[in-house]
């Protein structure tokens, strides 16, 4: 979900071509698989498309390719820091710490609430493309 709500931000800022954004899953369970039927939804309720798009899993050379890698949890921090062997340029962060609201993401795979994952991710995007501009 946040991979395409920041796209959308950044479109709607005029800065696409400022910005190379992709998710990659830390863990295995849905590798290959397309964004979860209720996030797909939740992000279409919002005029926001992710078509096509299909996990893949993250790899350490994704820490070279990206300036930032941002999690949205401390489990996928752990995770993220393991497949990238550490983290010695600080560039693995969680999302909610660029907002007033520190912490993780709300985790609708448990409780079914794709609202709260939403408003979670909104704000942390939005808090995110501030800090980088």
């Amino acid at each position: 979900m946040a991979e395409f709500v920041m796209k959308e931000l950044v479109f709607q800022a005029h800065l696409e071509h400022q910005f190379y954004i992709e998710s990659a899953a830390t863990s295995t369970e849905e590798i290959g698989n397309p964004v979860y039927p209720p996030a797909r939804r939740k992000l279409a309720e919002h005029g926001i498309g992710c078509q096509g798009k299909t996990s893949r899993q993250m790899t350490r050379a994704d820490y070279q390719r990206f300036d930032l890698l941002i999690g949205m949890d401390d489990w996928n921090i752990r995770n993220m820091r393991r497949i990238c062997g550490g983290d010695p340029e600080n560039k693995i962060v969680k999302l909610m710490d660029y907002t007033n609201r520190p912490g993780d993401v709300a985790d609708p795979w448990y409780t079914g609430d794709f609202e709260a994952t939403w408003q979670d991710v909104l704000l942390g995007c939005q808090a995110l493309l501030a800090a980088c501009k």
